[in-house]
């Protein structure tokens, strides 16, 4: 079955048909494609989402693959369909190509992938018709790179028309020229442990999980603790993608291409986890700001989680972020390391920090609370208390701690409601959400 890889937004469906103009110049063939001669009628047409017909080029050396886009495109509403039965002779003449002010570029892959993927980078970066790609091949490697390139669609051959329609109203959708105001930008929440194995990301999670769920805010939670994140692990989802990908979109990182990369935990908290697999990869400043400025410009929350790396202190993740959670705990190494890192990045006072002392336990650490808050430099404002049996049943369930009553839950809870300025129920919900990864 045909399928579009890359755009999965539902469109509201609108009345309405609307014809087809009788005439489209091309430059090297001609198909007229008339809305009468559709044995399928869609409830929405491309034409009645965009307000005029579709212009759509097609481009396709192979003429059985285009002979086949063809007749799907044969069965949609509110377009007019040029083909070109060949690549052109060089990337020079793309610009010609955009002067036809196409809405959308349907290149077929196959013929000659490296060349076609050229040619999806050449137009993506110049104009704003909507790249859709068409290809036999469903390797995900290939369906990856195209969407690296700037294609918006992927559809697999053979296709029938409704899947065609339906790629071909998403497009329309992208068409106005007048973009709708962008929503203000939402949080940057990062948690950074002190030390390895302080429990940053346990917190992270939970306090994301928290925001999505039980402050009812769109919520994004990114792995940034590469390339050994466990997010993932914690919330017990298996991501395709992760944030690599995103990272080395660079400057074609959008919401569309980045909303491909997440997973949606069953909490409602989409996730950007780290790679599955060991991966050598240096990002950049630039890649790391790109990501988290497209991320907040979609999310009510964006929750990071750092790790403990100091690689990041540089890029937004620190420098714009609402809050920065340091996350340490009452014993002497942690207690030094953040003294360094407080009076090394946070003594001017920006960004907001706040320090949590993870695993607290008042009457076992051996340091006094006063002995704390002076390694500190400052009162810790939060103090998570110690429940190992607890965060091992979430990690063994992958039940997030915040949908259990427990000391660990309630004050994360505290925390997700500071954050956002809500009130949340006293009460916490005992529900289980996850996948038990034991069977």
């Amino acid at each position: 079955m045909a399928r579009s890889g890359f755009d999965q937004a539902s469109i509201a469906m609108q009345k309405g048909l609307a014809e087809a103009p009788q005439e489209q110049r091309s430059l090297r063939s001609n198909r007229n494609v008339a809305a009468d001669e559709s044995p399928y009628l869609l409830s929405s047409s491309p034409e009645s989402v965009g307000g005029r017909p579709l212009s759509v080029a097609l481009i396709s050396p192979d003429r059985r693959r285009r002979a086949a886009t063809a007749l799907a495109l044969n069965g949609c509403a509110g377009t007019t369909v040029t083909e070109y039965s060949s690549y052109p002779p060089g990337l020079d003449d793309v610009p010609h190509l955009l002067e036809q002010r196409h809405d959308v570029v349907i290149i077929e892959l196959d013929s000659d992938p490296e060349y076609a993927l050229e040619l999806v980078e050449s137009i993506g970066s110049e104009a704003q018709a909507t790249v859709m790609v068409c290809s036999e091949n469903t390797d995900p490697e290939l369906l990856v790179r195209c969407m690296r390139a700037g294609a918006r669609e992927f559809l697999t051959l053979p296709m029938a028309p409704p899947v065609m329609a339906e790629a071909l109203v998403r497009a329309a959708a992208r068409r106005p020229a007048v973009q709708s105001t962008r929503k203000q930008t939402g949080r940057l929440l990062s948690f950074m442990g002190a030390k390895g194995g302080t429990g940053a990301t346990v917190l992270a999670c939970n306090f994301a999980v928290a925001l999505a769920k039980e402050c009812g805010e769109k919520t994004l939670l990114i792995d940034l603790d590469v390339p050994l994140g466990d997010a993932a692990l914690n919330l017990g989802i298996v991501p395709e993608f992760s944030t690599i990908d995103a990272l080395q979109a660079g400057e074609r990182l959008d919401a569309r291409f980045l909303t491909q990369l997440l997973v949606k935990h069953s909490s409602s908290l989409w996730v950007l986890a780290a790679p599955g697999k060991f991966v050598q990869y240096e990002a950049t400043t630039e890649a790391v700001n790109r990501m988290l400025t497209v991320a907040r410009q979609e999310f009510d929350n964006v929750v990071v989680d750092l790790g403990s790396q100091l690689s990041w202190m540089g890029t937004s993740a620190y420098k714009e972020a609402t809050a920065v959670y340091l996350v340490t705990q009452a014993s002497i190494p942690e207690l030094r390391n953040s003294n360094r890192l407080v009076s090394q990045f946070f003594s001017g006072g920006t960004p907001k920090l706040e320090i949590v002392i993870n695993r607290f336990e008042s009457r076992a650490t051996g340091v006094s609370e006063e002995h704390i808050a002076k390694a500190l430099t400052r009162p810790a404002q939060w103090k998570v208390a110690n429940d190992y049996a607890a965060v091992r049943i979430m990690q063994i369930s992958t039940t997030p701690l915040v949908f259990e009553d427990s000391p660990i839950a309630r004050q994360i809870l505290k925390m997700a409601s500071a954050a956002s300025g809500k009130t949340l129920a006293t009460e916490t919900k005992k529900k289980g959400f996850g996948l038990n990864l034991f069977g």
